[in-house]
């Protein structure tokens, strides 16, 4: 099969013929239909980060099920799935919880791709920079198959994400007033969960002009282009000068995780959705973390649980009341995997899928 392999960072991936390995114990080969390309798998690819080399990246997929191997019993060959990324053990003490999203499994899954005898790391353990993947049946969420799989592919990490943050995390009421700063893929579906939430104030911090017009097709009321105006005091100042009720970040910048606190007003609730480098740290005056009464949420994957979340979110697009498909800017041949890249990080697409 054809993977784009990533030997060095900062480097074009490499579109290689690559072995897929049948599925073990417990998992199954799917056929990817298609992949979302997402800001994380394009973090991985220009910084320092802790995964290892050689690398295929991609997390967000959808396909079919070709394969399963012996004691799956959750999906069937045939299925259609969305892939849930990172490791679903359901035995650890998160699991059980009702918490997948922080699974601490006692021992990682290892490859199922090589090129040669090389074996190629798969990104969050799944790898969708590729024609097929095999994965743990844990982490196949079947979905309807009237369920167009290029749509359903978004909904494996941005969408479930941008819902889970409001949805889940922050739990935003009828009437809230909501800052977004980031109008990317995770960000505009921030907005639109909020939108269906019933908030009041939609407000997109971005430093594109082309995000925010974004924006305003997913359900922002207000916009306010950081370049140009400062986002703190603008969002003060269209809540009566009391700030937000919620503010997500959706970047993964210090000072924007900052700007977050600043523009929610007392008592409410600054969400880190992105993804900062390792070493980025935020400072707080202690007092003041006392008594304004904020909050502070780390929002990981958007608190979500996967096979309760995924057909809840297929089925409100299948009945028209979100919207998914018109997060595809752009499509992609998996040859065009590095000009994916570049026009994801230029700020050109709400989202870019490479199609199978």
């Amino acid at each position: 099969m054809k993977a784009a392999v990533l030997y060095q960072r900062r480097e074009p991936m490499r579109i290689e013929d690559v072995t897929l390995t049948d599925p073990g114990p417990g998992e199954v080969e799917v056929a990817l239909a298609a992949s979302g390309v997402c800001h994380s798998d394009y973090s991985h690819w220009s910084r320092d980060t802790w995964t290892q080399m050689p690398l295929v990246l991609g997390h967000e997929g959808a396909g079919i099920v070709r394969r399963v191997g012996t004691n799956v019993t959750r999906v069937r060959e045939g299925d259609h799935v969305i892939i849930a990324f990172g490791v679903r053990c359901g035995e650890c003490a998160f699991c059980l919880r009702g918490e997948p999203f922080l699974c601490t499994p006692s021992a990682q899954p290892g490859t199922h791709m090589f090129r040669g005898d090389l074996p190629l790391n798969m990104f969050a353990f799944v790898g969708s920079f590729a024609e097929r993947t095999v994965v743990s049946e844990k982490n196949c969420i079947v979905i309807r198959q009237d369920a167009p799989l290029d749509v359903a592919s978004l909904v494996a990490c941005g969408v479930a994400t941008g819902f889970g943050a409001v949805l889940n995390t922050a739990m935003v009421p009828p009437g809230a007033n909501v800052a977004v700063i980031g109008a990317g893929g995770v960000g505009l579906n921030v907005v639109q969960a909020a939108r269906l939430s019933g908030a009041a104030r939609i407000i997109a911090i971005d430093l594109l002009d082309a995000k925010l017009e974004y924006a305003r097709e997913f359900g922002a009321t207000h916009t306010v282009n950081s370049s140009r105006e400062d986002p703190v005091a603008t969002v003060q100042r269209l809540t009566g000068g009391f700030g937000a009720d919620y503010a997500f970040e959706v970047i993964g910048i210090a000072s924007t995780i900052r700007q977050s606190y600043d523009m929610v007003r007392k008592g409410g609730a600054a969400i880190v959705v992105g993804v900062a480098r390792e070493d980025e740290e935020v400072s707080f005056s202690a007092p003041t973390l006392m008594r304004s009464g904020k909050h502070i949420l780390g929002c990981n994957y958007g608190s979500t649980r996967p096979h309760v979340d995924f057909p809840r979110i297929i089925d409100l697009f299948m009945q028209d009341r979100i919207k998914l498909r018109e997060l595809i800017s752009r499509r992609f041949a998996l040859d065009d995997v590095n000009e994916a890249f570049r026009a994801l990080h230029a700020g050109e697409v709400a989202r870019g899928i490479i199609e199978f």
